[in-house]
């Protein structure tokens, strides 16, 4: 079976910006955490970007 990386990293990109609005609205996460998860989405979505075949 093979994988679409591509489709996995903009899966995890996704999953990290709806954590973070989850966790805010539960007033869990301080914004350090926030941050972290945050930038993890966007680094998976940069490598998406260098990885696509049109460049």
């Amino acid at each position: 079976m093979k994988f679409n990386i591509n489709l996995i990293f903009k899966a995890i990109a996704l999953a990290m910006g709806i954590v973070v609005v989850v966790l805010n609205v539960l007033h869990v996460a301080d914004a350090s955490t926030s941050t972290l998860l945050l930038g993890i989405g966007l680094a998976c979505l940069a490598i998406t970007q260098f990885d696509s075949k049109k460049a």
